[in-house]
């Protein structure tokens, strides 16, 4: 399937969730993405979800993002770049909810306050979520979001399980007050596919495409909508279909050689894309492993995914 596709799939959303195993190029994807969005004219926000939010940010030095904290700062014409930190989900919501704003800058000051939040079982998550949620609640003063399109690069897969899994945990024992309502607005957000939409990553081998038709699993019980994958890293195949038998025949003929090796690869790499194109029932691309590193990978790749914009009209309502 070509890019295209995939691209229309996830920019008609408000929020695309690049989630995948450690170690698929999650992180490289989501800039990829973002830089690709901006390419074509789509404004985009790119959101790190990070669980060290004091770390330096790889996802800020992809997209030569300055890294802020929780200010979004503008990486390049139509990229914005935004690190989610939990004390600021905190303060926005004690802002929204207390009657006096200068309360909220108060109730965080105190030290039993600050070491509840950071300690408390998904309180964490809570500030992280409200934050998202109030950058896509923002309008245009003209009208329409100021965010009409956010990539979130999410943590590992078991934090981003514990933050979709949030909400519903929530609601089971507080399902009214202003944290429940936060709540509500986030898991109807969440699960609704034609704002959010998740963008699973894997690679070309066997346990790595395992693993993530498990993790699809896993992310339609919690109802949160697949809306593409992508195969990262897929190796070239040089061969036509004669030209891979003789190869074989030269190898079988002659002991045992490096290019056994290579061809072993590429078998499990076109068994792996056949698994993960029957097994998700969501659009799929498959994407080429490329020498280069950093940055110059973020950009290559974003050549490859970039194509002319398409309608935005499912990107106008806010959440």
């Amino acid at each position: 399937m070509d890019g295209g596709v995939v691209l229309e799939s996830l920019w008609s959303k408000r929020a695309v969730l690049v989630s995948g195993k450690g170690g698929v190029g999650k992180t490289t994807l989501a800039a990829a993405l973002a830089v690709a969005a901006a390419r074509a004219g789509q404004p985009v926000l790119l959101v790190e979800l990070s669980p060290d939010e004091n770390g330096p940010s790889t996802l800020a030095a992809l997209v030569g993002a300055r890294d802020e904290g929780p200010r979004v700062t503008v990486a390049r014409p139509g990229l914005s770049f935004v690190r989610l930190s939990a004390l600021e989900g905190h303060r926005r919501f004690l802002e929204e909810t207390l009657p006096l704003r200068w309360l909220a800058d108060a109730a965080l000051r105190a030290r039993a306050l600050r070491r509840f939040l950071d300690a408390g079982p998904g309180l964490r998550e809570m500030g992280l979520l409200y934050q998202m949620l109030t950058l896509l609640r923002l309008t245009r003063p003209g009208g329409g979001p100021t965010h009409p399109l956010a990539i979130l690069d999410l943590p590992a897969t078991g934090h981003a399980l514990g933050l979709a899994s949030l909400p519903r945990s929530v609601l089971s024992v507080m399902p009214g007050g202003p944290i429940g309502r936060a709540m509500a607005e986030g898991l109807a957000f969440l699960q609704d596919p034609a704002r959010t939409g998740v963008l699973l990553a894997s690679l070309p081998e066997p346990l790595p495409v395992s693993e993530a038709l498990a993790l699809s699993q896993d992310l339609r019980r919690l109802g949160l909508p697949l809306a593409a994958a992508v195969l990262n890293r897929m190796p070239e195949d040089p061969f036509t279909p004669a030209s891979r038998a003789a190869a074989e025949r030269l190898l079988a003929a002659h002991g045992p050689h490096q290019g056994q090796r290579a061809l072993g690869r590429l078998a499990r790499a076109q068994a792996s894309w056949e698994r993960f194109a029957v097994g998700l029932d969501a659009p799929h691309l498959c994407l080429p492993e490329l020498s280069a590193t950093g940055p110059e990978l973020v950009e290559q790749l974003a050549g490859r995914l970039v194509t002319a914009p398409p309608s935005r009209r499912a990107r106008e309502a806010t959440p």
